[in-house]
Formats: structure tokens, sequence, C-alpha cells
């Protein structure tokens, strides 16, 4: 008899993902031990190491990781999933999907998740950044005077990653796990030592040390949230990579490795300080004994790498799915792996990021300056996501409110506290992710609308599909023998294709498809609602392939794959129409004038739909037509 998990995985298949769990998804909570304590005590705050001080701090880092962490994601949040997939984008398309499309809060829910986007995208620049820059700085504790080589390795280590993502993460994600786990052993061990010798940090397990801390020093303890936050950055992504390896595996990492060992690291710590209290300027490394010391910032180095790379692997699933809703541009889109449809690599956000996080680390210069901008973008993504939730248990799950605000209430003031302790460092740094926030949902919104106001254009005026063809049948033109494949983001009416085709070239095919391509709002599209057809008579069909949002739109494949209606398409006795629009920007219409001029500009350099498409070039004919916006 095969025993199964509650995700209903054998269990011999689950410990695979469980170590795949451990090195994808808490990269980036694994790490922050390196730096979390230390900017706690750091001069930023003035904090003075004295016991009631550590027992306090370590006991708010203990209890934000039970609370937001553990209670939040693994619990609540974890239920939330849109068919299997987590995440910021995939929690506002299953809200969203519960509610009437006419009602004012499905446009409140796609404003809440496009800037919960936005924010993860300035998370995205600043975690390489300081993650890397922290674990490089153990070279400091070593020898001092190799405190110059910091920034330069730094930056090294930072573009080998960057560069290495071209070549996809299937091979080097197999060790992922492994190092990980070698890390997380790690830190477990280094924090038991320490807490064997000075057994008395325990007492910092009762959370009357952490409101003694608040009650002692009043504003002094909120501003510290902002170094507190610290140890729960990277939470998220339990919820965000839910999809890659299903809600158990991650829970049973979590319950079973991960939250030991970081709570045993940061009592180990807390435990050193104690006995040590003018030893506080990176109390990590202090707890590693000399003889491990280099070893050590080698296995650093390599768990914030693997961070980093997780990070960025989900960055470009995130755009894509982004891209996939309409909320942002088609680009290139490299898969780089022939079994894991999710492997994949975009050249143009690649290159973006590198360039951000060289000017981050540069501009910043210590991972303790960057800690005073972290946490920002990580805290408003966190509230978002709880007011999200809130909305789907109200809509979805039809609970009562006794039974949803009062946890809710909770979540939100431990975040709202979060978010107002970094937002407070605006001038220090904290601007800096908040920018980038503001810059991406600009981005977001003004494609978005620009797509809106484009089609509105084009179909200004256009003749219906159904009159078009009625006309046809009476005034028949000459027919040419293949087919005839129209893309257009609406079959509804004729496309500007199709008019230049019959207008220039005097002649129709046989027979003619409109072919638009819709994008849902699931992960993957039931095989039900793949296709819809209509045949309009006289040669005629109108055709809707619909795909998920992390489903390749090949249309080729799809009309060879899928059982589509109607005539075969072969491909050699196939020709492709499309429209190429050259955009106009002109004041007083649509946008204001800055967001039309960004939207021709990223309109400009997209992937054009054709080869977003995969429709070969071979086949492909296309028609310009010029629109205002």
């Amino acid at each position: 008899m095969t025993l199964s998990s509650h995700a209903g995985a054998p269990v011999p298949r689950t410990w695979p993902l469980v170590v795949g769990a451990v090195g994808v998804v808490f990269g980036d909570i694994g790490t922050s031990p390196l730096y979390t304590l230390k900017e706690a005590f750091g001069p930023h705050y003035g904090i003075a190491p004295d016991p009631q001080n550590v027992l306090g701090v370590v006991s708010l880092i203990l209890w934000s990781l039970v609370l937001v962490v553990t209670l939040k994601y693994v619990v609540v949040l974890m239920r939330a999933d849109n068919k299997g997939e987590g995440g910021i984008l995939a929690l506002t398309a299953l809200v969203q999907r519960s509610l009437p499309r006419a009602a004012p809060m499905a446009y409140t829910v796609g404003i809440l998740g496009i800037f919960g986007t936005a924010l993860f995208f300035g998370d995205g620049v600043i975690t390489p950044a300081i993650s890397v820059l922290s674990a490089v700085e153990g070279l400091e504790v070593a020898a001092p005077e190799l405190k110059r080589f910091v920034l330069p390795i730094t930056l090294t280590v930072l573009v080998l990653l960057f560069s290495m993502q071209r070549f996809g993460t299937e091979r080097v994600g197999q060790v992922f796990g492994p190092v990980t786990c070698l890390w997380f052993f790690a830190l477990a061990v280094l924090g038991l030592v320490e807490i064997v010798q000075h057994p008395a940090v325990l007492e910092a397990v009762n959370p009357v040390w952490a409101l003694r801390f608040f009650f002692d020093h009043g504003a002094l303890a909120w501003l510290a949230l902002g170094a507190i936050v610290l140890a729960v950055t990277g939470g998220e992504a339990l919820y965000a990579d839910m999809g890659h390896f299903g809600r158990f595996p991650i829970r049973l990492a979590w319950v079973g490795l991960v939250l030991p060992s970081l709570v045993l690291n940061y009592f180990g710590q807390a435990a050193f300080i104690l006995s040590h209290p003018g030893r506080v300027t990176n109390p990590f490394y202090e707890l590693v004994p000399s003889w491990a010391l280099f070893p050590m910032i080698v296995l650093a180095t390599l768990a914030t790498i693997i961070a980093s790379q997780a990070l960025l692997s989900g960055t470009f699933s995130v755009v894509r799915q982004a891209i996939q809703l309409g909320y942002l541009p088609r680009m290139k889109i490299v898969h780089t792996s022939a079994h894991s449809e999710g492997q994949i690599y975009l050249p143009w956000v690649n290159r973006a990021m590198l360039f951000a996080v060289i000017a981050v680390v540069l501009g910043f210069g210590s991972s303790s300056n960057l800690a005073v901008a972290y946490g920002v973008s990580v805290t408003g993504t966190m509230i978002i996501s709880t007011l999200l939730l809130v909305i789907l248990a109200k809509v979805r799950w039809r609970l009562r409110g006794w039974q949803v605000w009062p946890l809710a209430a909770v979540f939100l003031v431990i975040e709202g506290a979060f978010f107002s302790a970094n937002v407070v460092k605006f001038v220090e740094g904290a601007w800096f992710p908040l920018a980038l926030g503001v810059l991406a949902f600009a981005v977001m919104r003004s494609w978005r609308r620009g797509r809106e106001l484009v089609r509105a254009q084009v179909g200004r005026g256009s003749l219906r599909i159904e009159d078009f063809v009625g006309n046809l049948a009476a005034h028949p033109p000459i027919r040419v023998p293949g087919t005839a494949i129209f893309l257009t983001p609406t079959n509804q009416f004729t496309p500007p294709a199709m008019l230049h085709n019959l207008k220039h070239n005097k002649v129709l095919h046989e027979y003619n498809v409109l072919l638009s391509v819709e994008v849902l709002e699931v992960p993957r599209a039931d095989a039900g609602d793949r296709v819809a057809y209509v045949d309009l008579g006289h040669g005629f069909a109108r055709l809707g392939l619909r795909f998920g949002y992390l489903e390749d739109p090949d249309v080729p494949r799809a009309l060879r794959d899928w059982p589509v209606p109607g005539p075969a398409f072969p491909p050699l006795e196939t020709t492709y129409f499309a429209s190429r629009e050259t955009l106009v920007a002109r004041p007083g219409q649509g946008m204001a004038l800055w967001r039309d001029r960004l939207f021709v500009f990223m309109s400009r350099n997209a992937t054009p739909a054709t080869e977003y498409f995969h429709i070969p070039g071979n086949r492909l004919v296309e028609m310009g037509t010029q629109v205002a916006i």
C-alpha cells in the first residue's frame, strides 16, 4: 500500500520536492540571519545590547516568524491557490474572478494587484544586492585589510550570476537543495552551540519580552521594526512558489527544517551578544570558529547566490504572467529546459535587473546602508496580499466578519507597523524601492490602458464580420486556394489586414479564419475551454484560442494539436495575416501625453505579436495601419 501526502503525491516523491523547495523557496529568508541582528543593534537605531534589549529583539524576531510567515503564509494564505498557483498576480486573478466583472471592487482589486507586483520588482532588485554584499562582508571579520575587496568581489559575483541566466537553472537547480540544506544545518549547529553555553537566551520565547521592549523604548522600538522585518523578508516566496512544489512539501520544509534552523541561529546570535555585548558588529560571523570562517564565507556566498537565483527565476515568472495578462508589453521569452515549461529566461529583464543591481551596490556601498532601504517593498506587498485575502474570504469563501476580521486585524497591525517603520526612512534610502515600484506601476498601468485605447480606436467604425460576410455574398470577390488566418485582438469585427488584402490584392482565400488569442485568469486553461469556434458560412469562421497565463501561446502548435472544428490547417497551405500598427501620440486624446509617449516607446520595442505567438515568418503577411492615441 502506498502512503500519500494530503496533496495527493506519494510520500517517496514528496522528499525530492521538499529538498527542492529548500533550495528555491527559502533561499531569501534563509540568508536573513546574515544581517538582521547586525542591523538591529547597529548604530542606526542606537539600541544598547543589554540583556533586556537582546531578549526583546530576538523575541520580536521569533514571533514575527510565527505570526507573519507561519500563520499567515503557511497556514492561511497558501489555501488561496489559483488552481494550484500562488503569488500576488495569481491571487489578484482569483479575487477578480470571484467578483462581478463590472463591480467597482474588481477595478480596485486590479490596481492593488498591479501595485503589489510593482513592489515585488523593487524587492527583486534589492535582494540580490544586500544578500551577496552581506555574505562577502564576512571578509572584514576574517581579515579587516580585505575590506577594500568587498565591493569588487560582490560586483563580480553578481555579474557572473546574471550572466549564467541564459543557460537556464535546470542543471544548477539540482544542487540548490543540497547546498541550502547544508546552509540551514550550519545555521542550526552554530546557534545551538552558543545556546547550550548560554541557555538563558531561551527566555525570549516568552512574548512578554517583546512587549516589554516596546514599553521600555516606545518610538525607538517602533523604528527598530525596520530591522526586525529583515527576518521575514522572503516569506512571500512560500506562497509565490506554491505552484512549483506544492503546498505540502513547502509546509513540511518550513516546519521541519527552515523555521527551527532560523530560530536556533537567531537565538545563538542573541546568546553571543549577551555574553559579548561589545562585539555586535557582525554577530553572525562572530559565531563561527576561526578555523571555519573562510569556508563559512564561501558557503554564505553560495547561499546568497542561490537566494538571488531563485528570486530572479521568480521575477521572470512574474513578468511572464504580467505579459500574458496584458500588463506588460510582449518580450522575448527563452525556454531553457526541454522538460520544464516554467524554466524561462527573459534577456531584456535580465539586463535591466543587472544594471539596476549594480547601481544599487555602487550607490549604497554596504549591506547596512542597503538595509535602510530594504523592507518597504516587501511589507507593502504583505499588506496588499492581506487586503486581497480579506476580500477573497468574504466573497469566495463566504466567511462572516467575525471569522475574518480578528485574524486580518492581527496581520494588518503587524504589517502596517513594519511598513510605517520603513517608510520613515524615506530620505535615508527607503525612497529607492518605492520609486522603483511607482515606476513599474506607471509602466504596467500605461501599457494596459494604452492597449485598451488602441483596441477601441481600431474598432471604432469597424464593420462587424457578419455584415462583411453578407456583403461578400452579394458581391463575391475572386477566391484563391488555401487558408488565410487573420490575427486580430477581437474576432467580432473585420480585421484591417483583411480589408487591406481585399482592397489591394482584390482576392480572398477559399477559407478565412478570424483568430483571436485570449489569456485566461487561470494558470492553465481547461481542455473544454481552449477552443471557441463559430462557422460564419461562405468560407469564413471565427476562432478563439484560450491559454492560461502560465502557458506558452504557440498558435501553430495549438492549431495542430488541439481539436479545432472545421477544415484542417496544412502548414504549407496556410497563410497568416497580421496588422502592424504605427502609433502616434497626440495631446488631448487618450492618456496624458507622457503616458502616451511611454506606451508608444514600449510598443515600438515590444516583441511583435507574430513572433510571440510563434507564427512562422515564411507564412506571414503583415499590413500596416496608423493609429492615433
